[in-house]
């Protein structure tokens, strides 16, 4: 089968088109893949030395702009539905699938036009711009978290969950090798600045309240990563800061508890992997969707939530502290988080893709 994957911009959309690739060239005698992202740089990163080719796609999201970068990215857009026409017809798709990004878009679009099927799975408890346009035109709209459905026309919705990669299925359980007390703060595969703030502020009393033997793995981002290095030697916290983490899921299997923002993907991981969470949702998230997100965890009794706008770094500290003290709270969090998890949800997506490829190609 010849499948056609867009999405991009960032890993939250990257990822889980990721993961239906490699399940489809898994479990798909035969199969081919080509991978349309965005020309960020986010996105050859994530998606280079993968067993399927990409190719990016130049264009522009609207909103969340302002006027003047509204009206490039409207006259980009021509230009993108071309190159995307293109690509659709070099490569002769049976089935194309968004996965999120404004680059979707044009290349759904090209493929409807051509008369191939098409579909879009959305990972957000609150869909973005572009899957709530695109879903008036795809056969089928997958979703991740129960209750999104609610946003598109119940017809085509199918609950599948939030694929993860291959390697976050082989390190479900979360499995250590060490017994020293490991805490990972991420912020997205872009960093987070406030988060990374917080957690300077709050480094001396972590570092004061913790016994020998706790560490630190955190991914940055680029802007603040030697600030955030430094500050940790100062205090004497043993830590490996990087801006990125080309391998997260082994980072992830190291780790007690985590710190990180509520992407949909990011939480996608963490539930099927099964780790304890303490979420601090980024406030300028679209239609608030990541403490939404957040929500649904918290709700289970499978993360505890700090509101970026109300949590002083001295107060996720206290937090942090608490946990790494309380053994039986952190177990309580991370099998909750577990019981959510959808270790199947690629091969899920994948048997639906299949069904959509084998039907007649008029879009209607």
């Amino acid at each position: 089968m010849r499948m056609m994957i867009s999405g991009g911009g960032t890993g939250g959309h990257l990822f889980p088109g990721i993961a239906v690739a490699e399940e489809l060239l898994h479990s798909v005698a035969r199969s081919e893949i080509l991978f349309v992202a965005t020309d960020r740089e986010t996105d050859a990163k994530v998606l280079q030395d993968r067993a399927f080719p990409f190719v990016a796609l130049k264009s522009q999201g609207v909103k969340g702009k302002s006027v003047l970068q509204k009206v490039r990215a409207l006259l980009q857009l021509p230009r993108s539905l071309w190159a995307a026409w293109k690509i659709v017809g070099s490569f002769r798709p049976q089935v194309v699938l968004g996965v999120g990004g404004y680059v979707t878009g044009p290349v759904l679009l090209a493929a409807w036009l051509r008369g191939i099927p098409t579909c879009i799975h959305e990972q957000n408890s609150v869909p973005g711009l572009a899957n709530r346009i695109l879903a008036k035109i795809v056969r089928k709209v997958f979703i991740s978290i129960p209750g999104s459905d609610q946003r598109f026309p119940a017809a085509k919705c199918v609950y599948t969950g939030n694929p993860v990669r291959q390697e976050v299925r082989a390190l479900a359980g979360g499995e250590k090798r060490s017994e020293d007390f490991t805490l990972v703060v991420m912020g997205g595969s872009l960093g987070a600045h406030s988060i990374n703030t917080m957690m300077m502020e709050g480094a001396g009393l972590i570092k004061r309240s913790l016994p020998m033997g706790f560490n630190i793995i955190h991914q940055s981002g680029r802007q603040d990563v030697k600030k955030v290095r430094a500050v940790y030697a100062e205090v004497g916290i043993p830590a490996r800061v990087a801006s990125f983490f080309s391998q997260m899921p082994f980072v992830l299997a190291k780790a007690d508890l985590v710190v990180a923002r509520a992407g949909a993907t990011t939480l996608a991981e963490l539930t099927v992997m099964g780790k304890a969470m303490i979420l601090v949702p980024y406030p300028g998230a679209a239609d608030n969707h990541q403490e939404i997100n957040a929500d649904w965890l918290v709700k289970a009794g499978a993360a505890i939530k700090c509101r970026e706008e109300e949590t002083t770094g001295m107060e996720l500290a206290e937090i942090i502290v608490g946990l790494v003290e309380n053994q039986t709270k952190r177990e309580s969090l991370a099998t909750m988080a577990q019981k959510l998890g959808e270790p199947n949800a690629a091969s899920h997506l994948v048997r639906h893709c299949v069904e959509l490829a084998s039907g007649p190609r008029n879009n209607g």
